[in-house]
């Protein structure tokens, strides 16, 4: 091979691996974005401070119960595999505890927390004038965009575990542990009640997907943290009271929240998974449309801070 071939044929290289080498930073840049974004979500004490109290949830449940059945009084269970029916089981067994701090938490404190630091993702920067910067850096609108939500969505598996783990600790301390009935009667194994712990756990953080885009789309609406939480916080007050409406009932299938206790329904024998399809196929719909809505409003947005 001549020498103008050679190096004719090492440019060759060197322009086959360019797009490779700019494919590798592309994606050590999205991974250190998104770890720095974790890094300022969770080192913040507003965000530990949230994590604390849903973490004292199934404390104060566990102890609420104890209590009560130290005092001989019945934890009357309610119908319908709720929360309720949970309640009755937990002094035969501390792992419904789990499934009871999921349903105490679910229609206020958890979205609660969610519709917070969803809401001040990109507001929050834009109030502290460090969204330009994030998008000098250069992060790009929709990778940073997309960036956020996934850091939402951590948040909210994130404390989806620390009410699993929290309530299962306090169950073990205060309650029996072992074998465990279904609503439906059956009798399943410790392993398998675990098990299906951890399923609900995942699908409680699942049906957090809808709050946390429509958190995120307030975001872009607006230059206040505080703003974006309160009204996203506000909304999801509102569609919870509009759920209880029985003249609304026509509408309430496609209210995000109508369906978030359709998780009771893996502690069936056989599991009843209509509610639950439909829960998680809502969820991905308000995921899809606000989401959609929050990257339109967001990349044609004039950033000033």
């Amino acid at each position: 091979m001549s020498q103008a071939e050679e190096i004719a044929f090492q440019g060759r290289e060197e322009r086959r691996d360019q797009p490779r080498t700019a494919r590798s930073r592309r994606t050590t840049f999205r991974a250190t974005l998104f770890r720095n974004e974790l890094h300022t979500t969770f080192r913040r004490w507003r965000t530990l401070a949230l994590l604390a109290v849903l973490a004292a949830v199934p404390i104060l449940v566990g102890i609420a119960v104890k209590i009560e059945t130290s005092d001989g009084s019945s934890t009357g269970g309610g119908g319908g595999g709720g929360g309720p029916a949970f309640i009755s089981q937990i002094t035969n067994n501390g792992l419904f505890l789990v499934f009871t701090a999921l349903a105490a938490t679910l229609p206020f404190f958890l979205p609660m927390s969610i519709g917070v630091v969803a809401g001040d993702a990109i507001a929050g920067e834009a109030n502290a004038g460090t969204l330009r910067y994030l998008l000098v850096a250069p992060a790009g609108r929709t990778r940073l965009l997309l960036t956020k939500y996934a850091t939402v969505m951590t948040f909210c598996l994130v404390a989806t575990l620390v009410v699993a783990l929290s309530a299962l600790t306090v169950g073990a301390v205060l309650f029996p542990l072992g074998d465990l009935t279904t609503i439906s009667g059956t009798q399943i194994t410790f392993t398998e009640g675990l098990g299906r712990a951890l399923l609900i756990a995942l699908v409680v953080a699942a049906s957090l997907t809808g709050v946390a885009a429509l958190g995120l789309f307030v975001s872009t609406l607006t230059n206040s943290g505080i703003a974006a939480m309160a009204t996203t916080v506000g909304l999801l007050i509102t569609v919870q009271i509009l759920d209880q409406i029985p003249q609304l009932h026509a509408l309430q299938p496609y209210f995000f929240s109508h369906y978030w206790l359709s998780f009771a329904d893996l502690m069936r024998e056989p599991v009843y998974w209509d509610d639950l399809v439909k829960n998680l196929g809502l969820q991905a719909l308000y995921a899809a449309v606000f989401g959609s809505a929050a990257w339109a409003r967001f990349t044609a947005k004039d950033i000033t801070a």
